[in-house]
């Protein structure tokens, strides 16, 4: 079994679409904070990006009331990682999930949320006492 939980805010508005069979598919970008201490006593926020799709009755309620800056849980399954070139010319990796559940944790009317309505208000701190593992090299993004 593979399940993914993410907890993270809209990049931008969803976009919707249809196949061609007429079913409806909505897609948007979720980024992810984490927050550790490094060896150093410093704190350092990594933000990893996620690009979500959603398909049928989910497809059209995310694109209803999600809007850039919200916030959402996001459970579903991994997708093969895609590499790509980013606008800097580097390669990178392209993390899909297919959501099987969101839901919408900012409240409707736009303000902010309150603790009970989001969860947690902020990124999850944690100590990491031997640092971090090195990046991949450039060559294998993903």
């Amino acid at each position: 079994m593979q399940k993914i939980t993410l907890i993270g805010n809209l990049g931008k508005d969803p976009e919707a679409r249809f196949t061609p069979s007429g079913v409806p598919v909505t897609n948007f970008s979720v980024a992810t904070d984490r927050v550790y201490t490094n060896a150093a006593g410093e704190k350092v926020t990594v933000t990893q990006w996620f690009r979500i799709t959603t398909w049928n009755k989910l497809a059209e309620n995310c694109q209803k009331y999600l809007a850039k800056g919200k916030k959402v849980y996001v459970e579903g399954r991994m997708n093969d990682p895609k590499p790509y070139q980013n606008a800097a010319g580097e390669l990178a990796c392209s993390l899909e999930i297919t959501a099987e559940v969101v839901l919408f944790l900012s409240p409707a009317t736009g303000g902010p949320a309150t603790s009970e309505e989001a969860g947690p208000t902020g990124p999850v701190e944690e100590v990491i006492p031997f640092g971090q593992p090195e990046a991949a090299p450039a060559s294998l993004p993903c």
